[in-house]
Parts: structure tokens; C-alpha cells; sequence
């Protein structure tokens, strides 16, 4: 791709409606590694934003988690979303990491049916799915 051709947009983030933000920040943070990148309480509308990621906002795509102050059953994850992926090094091992962390894979890592990528897919707090893809 030429300089003329490259983009004026670039990806920020993705933001999920989560419960319980404690739950989810420690589920990103210390099983996935992640970094809290800040967090902020808005009253007024009754709400608290954390961003998660590998690397500065300025730089790298950082996942937004929305807590609801008043929200007090689950949200429905529906059926348009998809699921999250992350690039990961020993799949097998990070697997049995997260496994022992009581983290929920509903796919074991192991190769793609009808490919060659080897991925595993976990499940966050809410339930949205992560897939994990051996790099």
C-alpha cells in the first residue's frame, strides 16, 4: 500500500456492558494480562467506564467496559456479537494457565476445523466470548 492510500481512520475500541466491573477488570487484568488504563465515574449519568489493553490508547486498540450502576441482571449478549481475539504464544499452556484460574473455555485450543490456525476460545464474566489464536 502507498502513503497516498492509507487510511484517516483507526480502530480506538471495542466497549462491552459488563455486571460487575471489579469481576471483569480482574478477569482482564490478571488473567489475561491486560493493563487498567484508567477508569472514571460519571455520576450524573450513573455509569463507570475502564479501559483494558496491551498498550497506550494512543497506540493500540484497548477494550472499553461499561458498568451501569443500575443495571442488576445480566445483559443479553444477543446474537450479532461475535467474539473478541487475541493473539497469543503457547496456546496449550496459556489454556491450562486459565483453566487453573477457573476460567471457563468452552473450546479447548486445538487446530480450526477446516484451517491451520490452532485457537481456543474462554469465556469473560458476562459470557462474551475470547477467542485465542495461536501466533
Amino acid at each position: 500500500m502507498n502513503e497516498e492510500n492509507v487510511s484517516n481512520f483507526r480502530m480506538l475500541h471495542t466497549m462491552i456492558r459488563v455486571k460487575d466491573l471489579d469481576k471483569s477488570i480482574d478477569f482482564y487484568v490478571n488473567n489475561l494480562e491486560m493493563k487498567l488504563l484508567r477508569k472514571t465515574d460519571f455520576p450524573g449519568g450513573k455509569f463507570t467506564l475502564a479501559f483494558v489493553g496491551y498498550g497506550d490508547e494512543k497506540d493500540t486498540t484497548v477494550i472499553e467496559l461499561t458498568h451501569n450502576w443500575d443495571q442488576a441482571e445480566p445483559y443479553d449478549l444477543g446474537n450479532g456479537f461475535g467474539h473478541l481475539a487475541l493473539g497469543v504464544k503457547d496456546i496449550y499452556g496459556i489454556c491450562e494457565k486459565l483453566e487453573a484460574q477457573g476460567v471457563d473455555i468452552p473450546r479447548p485450543a486445538g487446530p480450526m476445523k477446516h484451517g491451520k490456525s490452532v485457537i481456543a476460545f474462554i469465556k469473560d464474566p458476562d459470557g462474551y466470548l475470547i477467542e485465542l489464536v495461536e501466533r
